[in-house]
């Protein structure tokens, strides 16, 4: 299993921790005070940043399920279903459809009991590789 962690400032903010194992991504985040909104549940922005993440690293791992590709998110729309007030909630995704540049992704945030705490469908579009520079031979 390849573990990801502080790689960006979100990250870092946050909290959270990416899991990759097996070609598939999950992303896990340990809630504490800073996690929790007014009425005492994650909140609902956190929610959309974790299901953002896990589905941007399951488009990236598309190719090969090693390598991380470059991706954007095109549009990601998150339902709230319930809500977590304290423990692990773990983010999962799946491809749903697409093509050569897009990706439709499903994921579902769940806390420590099982219970989904909300669900997103996004989609995603690959980016280009960045060329490698030529030295400039004159």
């Amino acid at each position: 299993m390849r573990e990801i962690a502080n790689s960006t400032g979100a990250q870092r903010t946050v909290g959270y921790v990416v899991q990759i194992e097996d070609g598939e991504a999950r992303v896990i985040l340990d809630l504490n005070e800073g996690h929790i909104n007014r009425n005492g549940g994650l909140h609902g922005g956190l929610s959309a940043t974790l299901l953002d993440a896990v589905c941007g690293y399951t488009v990236s791992l598309r190719r090969n399920g090693e390598t991380l590709d470059p991706v954007t998110t095109v549009s990601l729309t998150v339902n709230y279903l319930a809500r977590a007030m304290a423990g692990r909630v773990v983010a999962t995704a799946r491809i749903s459809g697409g093509g050569k540049h897009l990706a439709f992704v499903d994921a579902v945030l769940t806390a420590q009991d099982g219970t989904a705490i909300a669900t997103a469908t996004g989609t995603y579009k690959l980016l280009a590789e960045r060329p490698t520079q030529t030295p400039d031979t004159t």
